[in-house]
């Protein structure tokens, strides 16, 4: 990571823009953008995203920005020192902008001064003397001043040496400390078993059930690998098990999962949930008389759903006003039971909330599937296991406990 990658990052941070960095520094968007990627890969984290081509800072790159200012006042004392001021004595942010020193050249310029001695340091470097030499050299061709004093006894800081010396060492210690963070992340995304799910219509779900199990069961086995949890759209689960940003995915769809270790969870059908005090009996009139929302197409159900009532209901008034897509399964159970809505769910998600919806039967047999999928790691098939056993165990139990109610 160099200087100038760092000054670019901090205000693409800042301004939560590329373009405009790019503009005012007078450079290309893809430069500007390597510059963030380099950050967020040295620490280890996520720092942007693009939204609606947007670019959106998150979260956590306002602690990054705090770790920054450091290395950014180190920076601007740098460019004065250096006599690259612009207007009103600020930064010329051009120069800022394409300082091409590596931090690991500062680190190595510390510690010939530190050990007196370039031959000494590149031997506790594991460097070989020439090439030491070079890049000080070079360092001190891009700032304009001699660091070093060669004497026989080994190198001198001199005082602009000396100066560079309180400058790098500023910039070293923030760098350290923010690397240092990123590290003991690092550490304990390794350990940790990232496990992604659809997402539950509530806490009572057979997904939600299951997860609780899962963790559960896990800590009681005193596991190495600790669980951390998340839901998406079907579509997000299967980019994230492919970029290995979760281990396992639970799905409601076996679309795309050829590249993938994967097992079926469970099957189930489709159903219509309504009103609980609609009186419609088939499912053309509940969908000719109430608004309709279901997940979107981006998810496995919202996939068939879809399917289904525009493929299957070729004389429903389909007027794009009737249909809500939403990716929020408690906001769906919500609106059909307290706001007059019908939605389509698989029978295995519809029976645990039947005290809150209607449960109308299709007129034919549409047949749905869940499934687990999950990458080459011991922990994320150990973790699989758990799942299917939690699974049939948890929809065996609402079957009976239906019957039961019957």
């Amino acid at each position: 990571m160099h200087l100038g990658a760092l000054f670019i990052a901090s205000h693409v941070l800042t301004s939560g823009s590329v373009r405009e960095t790019a503009r005012r520094f007078q450079l290309s968007p893809s430069t500007i953008s390597t510059a963030i990627h380099n950050l967020e890969t040295e620490l280890a984290m996520t720092l942007t995203e693009r939204a609606s081509g947007e670019l959106a800072t998150l979260i956590a790159s306002g602690r990054v920005l705090e770790g920054l200012k450091p290395i950014m006042a180190a920076i601007a004392e740098l460019g004065r020192w250096a006599g690259h001021v612009g207007a009103g004595a600020e930064i010329d942010e051009a120069w800022a902008s394409r300082i091409s020193i590596k931090i690991v050249t500062m680190e190595r310029f510390l510690e010939v001064a530190d050990q007196g001695s370039i031959n000494r340091a590149a031997r506790r470097l594991r460097l070989g003397q020439p090439q030491l030499s070079l890049q000080l050299a070079n360092l001190e061709k891009f700032l304009r001043h001699r660091l070093f004093e060669r004497q026989a006894q080994g190198s001198v800081l001199t005082e602009e040496g000396r100066r560079a010396y309180q400058i790098f060492m500023a910039i070293s210690q923030a760098w350290n400390d923010l690397k240092s963070s990123a590290d003991e992340r690092y550490r304990r995304t390794a350990r940790s078993l990232r496990i992604g799910s659809i997402i539950p219509t509530g806490s009572e779900s057979w997904v939600a059930r299951c997860l609780g199990s899962l963790v559960s069961e896990w800590n009681a086995r005193r596991n190495n690998n600790a669980i951390s949890l998340v839901s998406m759209t079907a579509d997000d689960l299967r980019e994230a098990l492919k970029n290995g940003r979760i281990d396992v995915a639970i799905l409601d769809s076996v679309f795309g999962l050829e590249s993938f270790r994967h097992r079926e969870l469970l099957q189930t059908d489709m159903v219509v949930i309504a009103p609980p005090d609609s009186t419609e009996t088939s499912v053309a009139d509940l969908v000719a008389g109430h608004p309709i929302c279901m997940p979107s197409p981006r998810t496995g159900l919202g996939h068939a759903a879809m399917a289904f009532s525009y493929e299957r209901a070729p004389n429903r008034r389909r007027r794009g006003q009737d249909i809500t897509a939403a990716d929020s399964l408690p906001v769906i159970v919500d609106l059909v039971a307290n706001h007059g809505y019908v939605s389509f769910l698989g029978r295995v998600s519809a029976m645990p909330i039947a005290d809150k919806v209607r449960i109308v039967d299709l007129d034919e047999h549409l047949p749905m599937s869940y499934h687990v999928a999950f990458n080459h790691r011991k922990a994320a098939a150990d973790a699989c296991t758990v799942i299917i056993e939690a699974a049939a165990r948890i929809t065996s139990e609402a079957v009976v406990k239906t019957a039961a109610v019957a």
